[in-house]
């Protein structure tokens, strides 16, 4: 989708971005005739290596899309980094939907598709390859990317599990 809203936070909070990725039209038919209502998938992140997604549902637009936004905010996640990428390839997996990320040198930018490209977005990550594997599902695909997001250990976590240096880990 094509919103995209920066909003302060009402307690002067750091600026965030957020982003609709997808916006369903569900309907339930009752006795009646049918109801609408609308189901709205908002990731919302610092830029900076915090990001979250939330699933948001109302009989309006804007309801669900708020709703989404308070939602993502809630399940904040911080995101190790390496510059502008990820430290190194990984695999996300949430259901059916597997989402492959590989870290990019400076310049190749964000090479994703819809639903990843915007979680990528709004933590701040500019240099990533990826590719979805399995499920184009935009809310499989999310939180396949965010399962793959948090799973990534800097050099740092993974020398202290080894009970070496930062600079031994990185030499090989």
């Amino acid at each position: 989708m094509a919103y995209q809203n920066n909003r302060t936070q009402e307690n002067n909070g750091p600026e965030m971005i957020e982003k609709v990725v997808s916006l369903n039209r569900v309907s339930k038919t009752v006795k009646g005739g049918r109801v609408m209502k609308f189901a709205a998938l908002v990731v919302v992140g610092d830029g900076k290596g915090t990001v979250g997604y939330g699933l948001g549902k109302a009989a309006e637009v804007s309801e669900a899309i708020l709703k989404g936004i308070a939602d993502a905010k809630k399940n904040l996640v911080k995101v190790t980094l390496s510059g502008t990428t990820i430290p190194h390839e990984v695999t996300g997996e949430y259901g059916a939907g597997r989402v492959l990320l590989k870290p990019a040198s400076v310049g190749t930018g964000v090479i994703a598709g819809g639903a990843v490209r915007a979680v990528m977005e709004a933590a701040g990550i500019t240099n990533i390859r990826s590719k979805c594997l399995r499920s184009k599902n935009p809310q499989n695909v999310v939180k396949a990317t965010m399962q793959g997001l948090m799973s990534l250990r800097g050099p740092e976590e993974i020398a202290r599990i080894r009970g070496k240096s930062a600079e031994e880990i990185i030499k090989g």
